[in-house]
């Protein structure tokens, strides 16, 4: 019995659990699987606290914490035992068919019932251990070390209040936590020249779901939706799910192409703060002139704020929708990215009409995204902690950037860059022989992530020889032998080609 206990404990060992934390789940969870039975005593707390090896307090407190609760029931002179009531109400799995009976009904056919399958579309691809590779120049993932943890856990703690708990443990159903709304519309948005009013905001689970219910609503599979090609594959795949008409638009140095391209369109998506993946920005002429043929050929833009926060010199150019005086933009934003991405939050600024079908849509969907984490959000923003966040990453990244361009320069010389002005990735383009995917897997050997860059493509082979490093995730420190070690990655496979 020594021996279980200790597995058991091992078992239930956990980052951030204290002690007492850690019997008490061990314990919960050999209750609730049925290890231990009902008529025999669990060990003494001495008994416990020597097998394990802690403190025999920790072990005597964990014990009374599950009697409160309602898992041990103490008998005088007997000791702790299982509460069978805690096991009541619990149905017994049925008896598994027999595979071989002639009685067995052949399941359903699921793969002839897909609409479609999104397992089967081109998707970027991370790998989960980023974190644990030396070298990760990947976009879209946040560096512990920046991450302003005793603020967001300050936040965190004041919204587990009782007065605050009252308000966003209830069902909001349509509704959106008010205190979040209102910071979107004062502290958020005035950065990027919007104004807007409280019922022209929606809050969503970040930029995916916002493009996801605007899909849902708004495009059928006749509807025309123009995408930059470069341009966002999550993007390409919500509203190709939808539409058999997704219209490929050319990217330049200025951004979306605006031409006769754009005329036949009901939508058009575009990231113009810094273009996704090529991270231009697309200029002002460009903008209004985006704009004034909205106006002509009656289509709607939807401007994903892509990496907007971070300009690392002059004065930032106006949003679209900050431009629009006749509700042709629906502007789409995203709250967690700069502090961190799993938290998922994010926004769609649009007229009222608009915004209270999204509300509609969202309520079928998961009705509305976790009050606690927008009310969390709010006081985060409330109290200034987010605009320093953003100073802060804004000259860390600005010093990643020159870094990573001057490593770049010295130890990659073949392959050219667009300049990085702002936000967090650099977009290269090797020499036409080039297959990032090839030097992407030859990197990860040496201990460097990079990413491919086909998938941003309609058509892959048109970007073959491209990838994205992100550089929100790796250490000032590190990227110079980053780039060294990627460096003599693509001089093995260019020694490969000419041998």
């Amino acid at each position: 019995m020594g021996a279980m206990w200790s597995r058991f404990f091992e078992d239930s060992a956990a980052a951030g659990l204290s002690l007492q934390g850690q019997i008490r789940k061990m314990l919960v969870s050999a209750i609730l699987d049925g290890h231990l039975p009902l008529d025999v005593p669990i060990p003494s707390s001495r008994e416990l606290a020597a097998r394990i090896n802690v403190a025999r307090n920790t072990v005597v407190i964990a014990y009374q914490q599950l009697v409160d609760e309602g898992y041990l029931v103490s008998r005088e002179r007997r000791g702790y035992f299982v509460n069978a009531d805690m096991l009541e109400g619990r149905a017994c799995a049925a008896p598994s068919a027999d595979p071989m009976s002639p009685e067995t009904v052949q399941g359903p056919d699921w793969s002839a019932r897909f609409r479609f399958r999104p397992s089967a579309q081109r998707n970027i691809s991370k790998r989960q251990d980023w974190q644990e590779f030396p070298y990760p120049f990947v976009y879209g993932q946040f560096d512990p070390a920046l991450f302003p943890t005793a603020d967001w856990r300050e936040c965190c703690m004041k919204t587990l209040s009782v007065l605050e708990i009252g308000e966003w443990a209830q069902d909001m159903i349509l509704r959106d936590d008010q205190s979040l709304v209102r910071q979107i519309r004062t502290r958020v948005l005035p950065r990027r020249g919007v104004r807007a009013a409280d019922e022209e905001i929606v809050i969503t689970v970040g930029t995916q779901q916002a493009l996801y219910l605007l899909a849902d609503l708004l495009v059928s599979d006749r509807t025309r939706v123009g995408l930059e090609d470069p341009g966002y594959p999550d993007a390409r795949n919500i509203f190709g799910s939808r539409s058999g008409e997704v219209v490929p638009l050319p990217v330049d140095a200025e951004g979306l192409v605006v031409g006769e391209a754009l005329a036949s369109c009901d939508y058009v998506y575009v990231t113009p703060s810094h273009q996704c993946p090529t991270t231009v920005t697309m200029s002002l002429a460009r903008r209004e002139a985006l704009l004034a043929q909205a106006e002509r050929d009656d289509f709607v833009i939807i401007e994903d704020d892509y990496d907007s926060e971070n300009r690392f010199e002059g004065e930032p150019v106006p949003t679209l929708k900050s431009l629009d005086h006749h509700d042709r933009v629906i502007y789409v934003g995203s709250l967690s990215k700069t502090l961190a991405p799993g938290l998922r939050l994010g926004y769609v600024v649009g007229p009222a009409e608009l915004v209270g079908e999204l509300r509609g849509v969202r309520r079928l969907n998961l009705r509305h995204p976790t009050a606690y984490m927008q009310r969390a959000f709010a006081l985060f923003l409330s109290l200034g902690h987010h605009d320093a966040l953003l100073r802060r990453l804004s000259a860390a990244h600005h010093e990643r950037a020159q870094l990573l361009m001057a490593a770049l320069s010295r130890h990659l010389p073949e392959i050219r860059t667009v300049p990085v002005v702002g936000g967090s990735s650099c977009w290269a383009q090797g020499p036409d022989w080039l297959d990032a995917r090839t030097l992407a897997d030859e990197a990860e050997r040496l201990g460097v992530l990079i990413e491919p860059g086909a998938v941003f493509f309609s058509d892959p082979s048109a970007g073959r020889a491209s990838f994205r490093l992100g550089f929100a995730s790796i250490r000032s420190d590190r990227i110079e032998a980053g780039i060294e070690r990627l460096g003599e990655a693509f001089r093995r496979i260019s020694r490969g080609k000419s041998a």
